[in-house]
């Protein structure tokens, strides 16, 4: 393993300062937000004006990478990202702050492509798996990290939202210090919805609603924390706690899933995730029940992602995976756009306890859909399926497609070394 990180580990250094940048932006716009006087359903807008900046960003930077190459395009995304960050204090306006969430999600998403590109073509077929595990490591430790961050200083002041500023444009230099040439990044055209749902009715229905959990979690849990009185600190806490469980689970989840019918882990994990939500629910004032249900509702939350990605190929032909895979990132993107505002909405009018209502509801929604799919058709035999692809939600069409393509040649190499009778 030290041997493969030795490769990549300046992209990783780089990509663990960019998502403490961003995560500690992620946080404070709820932190600032209800500070300014802000209400859920301003700040939900907020939110899904940053994942309609990222669904733009996946589709446009290839193009963007095409014309005028890697290097530019990411040194060019990251300083509007960079001075994105630091203009949020400048005017505390609820549309202001959507209109800069959306310049960022783009950049974000730019960067993402740009870096995932480079960090692919260090990594072999061989390497591949380990390469993907550590980025995934490092994109969670970064993002827990941040929040660590956030206790260092003052969500009233600007102080803040400039360190977030610096440690994006710090993160650049060891990705472009180390980073080589590589060809104009070719990102599979999306599988039409239609199609997609064709193939995986499951993968597509749960993965939109996954959307809108994730990003509820990330997005309105620092909304949540504010509104319930929370200090800063708790905040910070809550926030780690949901990614922290992520970091946890997703081991024995994806370990799992090639051990047993995927709808049936699909099933148990969104089970868990509703108990976990009514567990919320129910805390009101209590810290500790509040970070458990933070923990497992955040901790099944991107393993759920991976299971939707993986089930999705066990239905599909080796030449749909890629398009599959874009297709599925976009739906992913539309529910992360819709759900914020539910959430938002539901808290505007129910109060902040309405956050765990909604992603409750959710869940439960995922777990009857996977019942219900049980039924419509046979189950894939575990040594027929494609492999776990350990991804984030955060992660570009590049790391989802290449980590498709790695876990489907894997799954083909261990069923011609070991032929079923």
């Amino acid at each position: 393993m030290l041997k493969v990180l030795s490769g990549v580990w300046a992209l990783l250094l780089g990509i663990v300062l960019i998502m403490l940048g961003n995560g500690m932006h992620f946080t404070l716009i709820g932190l600032r937000g209800g500070i300014e006087g802000f209400s859920a359903a301003e700040l939900a807008i907020v939110t899904s004006g940053y994942f309609m900046g990222f669904l733009s960003g996946a589709r446009a930077t290839p193009y963007l990478i095409r014309r005028v190459g890697h290097v530019r395009v990411f040194a060019a995304l990251g300083s509007f990202m960079s001075a994105g960050l630091i203009a949020f204090p400048l005017f505390a306006d609820p549309w202001f702050w959507t209109v800069l969430r959306v310049i960022v999600g783009f950049c974000m998403s730019g960067i993402y492509v740009a870096a995932e590109s480079w960090l692919n073509n260090a990594a072999t077929n061989k390497t591949r798996g380990k390469v993907l595990s550590a980025y995934m490591i490092a994109q969670t430790l970064g993002i827990i990290g941040a929040q660590g961050l956030l206790t260092l200083g003052d969500a009233g002041t600007s102080a803040l939202f400039i360190g977030a500023s610096i440690l994006v444009s710090v993160s650049f230099a060891p990705i472009l210090l180390s980073a080589t040439p590589v060809p104009a990044v070719e990102v599979a055209r999306p599988m039409p919805l239609r199609d997609l749902f064709r193939g995986s009715p499951l993968g597509t229905v749960g993965i939109f609603l996954l959307g809108g959990i994730y990003a509820a979690q990330s997005g309105m849990g620092a909304v949540f924390g504010t509104q319930i009185g929370l200090t800063a600190t708790q905040i910070a806490l809550f926030i780690a706690m949901l990614f922290a469980g992520a970091l946890v689970l997703q081991y024995p989840i994806g370990w799992l899933s090639d051990q047993m019918d995927r709808r049936k882990l699909i099933f148990g994990a969104a089970v868990l995730g509703a108990v976990s939500c009514a567990l919320g629910w129910v805390a009101q004032d209590g810290l500790w029940p509040l970070m458990m249900a933070a923990f497992f509702a955040g901790g099944v939350t991107t393993p759920l992602y991976a299971l939707f990605l993986a089930y999705t190929n066990d239905a599909l032909a080796a030449e749909d995976m890629p398009a599959a895979s874009g297709g599925l990132v976009f739906t992913f993107g539309l529910g992360a756009i819709v759900g914020p505002l539910f959430i938002g909405w539901g808290m505007q009018i129910l109060g902040p306890f309405a956050f765990w209502m909604v992603l409750g509801a959710n869940f439960c929604l995922i777990a009857v859909y996977a019942l219900y799919r049980m039924t419509q058709r046979a189950v894939v035999h575990a040594d027929r399926t494609e492999g776990y692809l350990n991804v984030l939600p955060t992660s570009s069409s590049v790391v989802v497609e290449a980590a498709g393509e790695w876990a489907a040649e894997n799954a083909e190499a261990e069923r011609e070394a070991d032929p079923q009778p």
